[in-house]
């Protein structure tokens, strides 16, 4: 169960938590998509699993330092994940289809980016971070559940 005291600091935690997953997203991206010429969609959906690893991973242990059990904490976070790379990943595609449709954000962007997918990709992952990821895990993965609860019958 997680503590609700120093909320404020929990928040700064959870934001440098996200910022090495995001480091690690991004690298993996770029490489991909660079050196190995993969499609920018796979390449952003790889990105996103290895940088939820590290999410993860440093949530557990220092974010929100969970004393929940392992099992089910993975479980919940693994449900938050795959919502979270599924938006990241669709995201990024639609917000970067709908801007190469643009031609002057299109020749713009590719003036300074060789692939300007990027770009998106940055905008979408802040938004996911700060609306979708940050909440779930504060409200949902690290807090101890008890899903029993929710279905018994109220009398």
């Amino acid at each position: 169960m997680i503590s609700q005291k120093g909320g404020f600091f929990m928040f700064l935690r959870a934001q440098l938590s996200a910022q090495m997953a995001t480091v690690v997203d991004f690298v993996v991206t770029i490489l991909l998509a660079q050196l190995f010429n993969m499609y920018y969609v796979y390449a952003t959906l790889v990105g996103a699993i290895y940088g939820g690893i590290v999410n993860c991973v440093v949530n557990y242990k220092w974010t929100f330092k969970s004393d929940g059990k392992k099992r089910y904490i993975a479980l919940k976070f693994v449900l938050v994940w795959l919502c979270s790379v599924w938006l990241n990943t669709w995201g990024t595609y639609a917000l970067t289809e709908s801007m190469a449709k643009i031609p002057w954000v299109r020749n713009t962007l590719s003036h300074y980016f060789s692939d300007f997918f990027i770009v998106p990709k940055m905008a979408v992952a802040v938004v996911i971070a700060v609306f979708w990821n940050y909440n779930m895990h504060r409200y949902f993965v690290y807090r101890d559940i008890h899903f029993r609860s929710l279905f018994r019958k109220r009398i």
